[in-house]
């Protein structure tokens, strides 16, 4: 059989699997098989599609595989031999260096601000010496706008940058394909498969822990500069530290609005600007540096 066909034909999950069993049963595909050594796992119509396609052709003693090294090839990708768990394995074991943990205890130190109104004040006060000027020179309007730009440039470049979407899409990609392996052992009724499949699910769900500690990573360096700001923010809205005449904001359909009052449900205008001005900036900012940001690949 070409290597098209092939392929198109090992895109079904049901002849995937039976092919699968196959294989393993044939030590790699280096030994031949008659139908009595595989009549437990698989059906006589299965066995009888691989040798009509060709993918089993007829040997001295029973039936081999055409080609097994581009069946192996195929299996690898689809996670159906050992290889294809490489990945996973990798999430698993992935770890925070030194500095990652260090800025993930700063960031809960930072936390305590929002309850803690000496740290929350101190911290604030810290952040004044370099954004007075700032607020010196521009309405407030326009500093929030200005923050939510640099907040997310930040937070964008960082999710680019530590996030290792390749393994992020391995993992997503197993597990999807245990999950069509096992339908396809439901649908024909092989119970040592599905015995096995459910084994491999609950290894890769170990995964799940690493798989978070990729995606976390990126948000404690993003907390770490986002936190103060939000803080001072709160500080300069809540705290009386505005200058004379920005009290508040003209918003469309609303008209005049004070920074405290409530403008979205409970959430107060400055918050709901901030979060406004953030999501457009974060927009803008990955269309332009062409930055992914999600977890799915493009493809």
């Amino acid at each position: 059989m070409p290597a098209e066909q092939l392929e198109s034909f090992l895109d079904n999950p049901a002849m995937r699997e039976a092919v699968s069993i196959v294989f393993e049963q044939s030590s790699g595909g280096s030994e031949e098989l008659q139908w009595g050594d595989v009549e437990d796992a698989l059906s006589s119509g299965q066995w009888g599609r691989l040798i009509e396609t060709g993918v089993l052709v007829s040997g001295g003693t029973g039936f081999a595989f055409a080609n097994p090294e581009r069946v192996e090839e195929i299996l690898k990708q689809h996670g159906h031999l050992s290889d294809a768990t490489d990945d996973v394995d990798e999430i698993e074991s992935e770890s925070w260096a030194w500095y990652d943990k260090a800025a993930g205890v700063a960031t809960l130190a930072l936390f305590t601000g929002y309850w803690n109104t000496g740290i929350r004040d101190l911290i604030a006060s810290v952040d004044n010496i370099v954004l007075a000027p700032i607020t010196d020179m521009f309405p407030f309007y326009a500093v929030i706008i200005f923050l939510a730009v640099v907040t997310g440039f930040y937070s964008t470049v960082l999710q680019g940058r530590l996030v290792d979407r390749e393994k992020l899409q391995a993992y997503q990609e197993r597990m999807n394909e245990l999950k069509e392996r096992k339908e396809a052992a439901k649908e024909r009724g092989d119970d040592e498969a599905l015995e096995q499949i459910q084994e491999e699910q609950m290894e890769a769900a170990g995964g799940s822990l690493g798989m978070f500690k990729l995606q976390f990573r990126p948000t404690v360096w993003i907390m770490l500069i986002t936190i103060p700001v939000f803080l001072w923010l709160r500080w300069k809205v809540r705290g009386g530290h505005l200058g004379v005449g920005e009290t508040g904001i003209v918003v469309p359909l609303t008209g005049a609005v004070s920074w405290q009052e409530p403008l979205l449900g409970p959430m107060p205008t400055w918050i709901v600007w901030y979060f406004l001005c953030s999501m457009a900036s974060r927009q803008i900012i990955q269309k332009t540096l062409n930055i992914q940001t999600s977890s799915a690949s493009s493809s």
